[in-house]
This record gives structure tokens, sequence and C-alpha cells, in this order.
């Protein structure tokens, strides 16, 4: 009689560039919902959905928060380059630990966030925001699904690195 297994099933191992669409997918809602949302509003109009949450048409030269977004122009050029250097560094992770599942989720996201956002730094020299979330007069910097992407990644990548166990050293 063969003898039964009571070992669990190893884990298939997903290829690295099968991640790609994960990041191919944040880019292009990100993409369409820019493209809508200029089509939709003229800069600066604002349009409320609910009593927290307006729809606003801003174009940001800075980074996240509008960080360096009255320098002259230079920091295009600059967020461009920490761009690709982040994106090469997450495609690197991402064929280094292609069997981590949420890692490389977490990543990908990052990854079509960073893309989404690299893509109107170099045909508009701005990000297009949209999402404006505020109360009682205090309004959060207006941001985008690339921006919303690169955070849900930045969550999981912690959460992820919360839930490791702890390797000790002698």
């Amino acid at each position: 009689m063969p003898e039964l297994s009571m070992a669990a099933p190893a884990a298939r191992v997903i290829p690295w560039w099968a991640w790609l669409p994960v990041s191919a997918g944040v880019v292009g809602l990100d993409q369409l919902t820019k493209w809508l949302i200029q089509q939709i509003l003229t800069f600066g109009q604002s349009i409320r959905v609910l009593p927290f949450f307006n729809l606003v048409l801003v174009y940001n030269p800075g980074a996240a928060f509008s960080f360096l977004s009255s320098a002259p122009g230079w920091q295009r050029d600059l967020f461009v380059a920490i761009a690709l250097a982040a994106s090469a560094l997450i495609v690197f992770l991402l064929r280094k630990y292609a069997h981590d599942r949420l890692f490389c989720f977490a990543l990908s996201l990052i990854l079509g966030g960073a893309i989404g956002n690299l893509i109107d730094r170099m045909l508009l020299g701005a990000v297009v925001d949209f999402l404006d979330v505020h109360a009682f007069d205090y309004h959060w910097p207006a941001f985008n699904l690339a921006d919303s992407a690169i955070t849900l990644g930045a969550g999981l990548l912690i959460w992820d690195s919360l839930r490791r166990p702890r390797v000790r050293s002698a």
C-alpha cells in the first residue's frame, strides 16, 4: 500500500514577472482616473462628494505633501531620477524574493504608484492630484491613486516585517 504523506503541499512559487501585471493595473487605473478628472474639472475646481471628501484638480510639481513644490524646477529631474532608481531596485527585489507573496504584492503596488506618478512628471512636469480629504477646515494634501497604492504598499511592507519571526544573533 502506498505511504500517505501528511506534509503540507509546497506553495507554488510565482515567477517575479508575474507581479508586473499588478503594477500595470495600478498604472492603468491611476492614469485613467487622472485623465478623467482632467476632463471633468478645471485647475483648482472642486466638487463636493461627501462632507469630508472633495474631488479637486491640482498639479503638484513637488513630492509627497507638496514637498519642494515651490522650488524653481530642478526638483522634477530629482524626482524622476528617484522614481527610476526606486523602480530598478523594486524589480531587483521582485526577482530576488519572488517566493515571498505579500512582500512582492506590496512592492508591486509601490512600483505601479511610482510609475504612475513618473508618467505625470515626464509628460506634465507635475503630478495630477485630485482626492481631497478634509475635516474642520483642515485639508489633507490632495493625492491620487498612485499615492494611495504607494501608501498601501508601504503599509503592507511594515505589516509583513512585523509578522516575520525575529532572528536573534549569537
